[in-house]
């Protein structure tokens, strides 16, 4: 193939890779600052006043008030307790524990309350928590339901034994739950008070995460900047020295 004809092909796929690799890196920044918007937004809900329950039932809408710090005063319905199970805390397997707070006698919201590790042997044996009786004051945060994993079967749930008991579930259909309790769900509330009542509550702090966008977006560009090197090199740089050093 004539010299020409080469270069106008190498130059070609450099341009495409080079195009194509600078595009992939913004669209990494795009995303990071996307995430960033995102993490700002929350930032400013958790900024926010916190809302004590008067506040909440005249403030229905959640997903308004999502992330917003929040400060209740209810009484437990333990005989509605749920423990997700598969729900790692620091590596350890274990379940969150969700229980129903009633505000009045028409509302309540469902507390994630902590989480409780598993039993090593027997996982449908769970650990004792204690539910205080009467009027209680906890603080926590405005949050989405628990997200739903994989699982198998109908419902995902193992059924509650005939005591009564709590029932340990891979995943909660909220809607599905609320039918069995009187009155409007409210909110789902994330716990963020110390650890008591027998469960932790080392929750994650809510990060940006674009440090990984802007990382990949950094490869993209060293990558766009090591075709467009080579090209420089093998198809101009090279071949001038090279002719430079015969006609010498």
């Amino acid at each position: 193939m004539p010299r020409d004809r080469h270069v106008v092909w190498v130059t070609l796929a450099m341009c495409v890779g080079v195009a194509l690799t600078v595009r992939l890196g913004f669209w990494q920044v795009s995303r990071a600052e996307e995430k960033q918007q995102r993490h700002d937004a929350i930032q400013v809900q958790m900024d926010k006043p916190v809302l004590d329950t008067a506040q909440l039932l005249e403030q229905p809408d959640q997903f308004q008030q999502l992330h917003r710090r929040i400060s209740l005063l209810g009484f437990w319905l333990p005989e509605h307790t749920v423990y997700l199970d598969n729900r790692p805390m620091n590596g350890r397997a274990g379940f969150w524990v969700l229980t129903p707070l009633a505000l009045d006698g028409d509302h309540w919201v469902l507390v994630q309350r902590g989480w409780v590790p598993r039993h090593q042997q027997d996982r449908t044996l769970l650990p004792p928590i204690e539910t205080p009786k009467g009027v209680v004051h906890l603080q926590g945060r405005i949050a989405l339901p628990p997200s739903d994993l994989l699982h198998l079967g109908a419902d995902g749930a193992t059924p509650a034994p005939e005591s009564g008991a709590s029932a340990i579930r891979q995943n909660l259909d909220l809607a599905q739950y609320a039918k069995t309790l009187h009155g409007e769900v409210m909110a789902v509330v994330l716990q963020t008070d110390p650890a008591s009542d027998g469960v932790l509550r080392d929750w994650p702090e809510i990060s940006a995460g674009v440090e990984k966008h802007l990382a990949y977006a950094f490869q993209w560009f060293a990558l766009a900047a090591l075709q467009l090197g080579l090209y420089l090199w093998f198809q101009w740089i090279k071949p001038y020295c090279y002719v430079r050093h015969t006609t010498s």
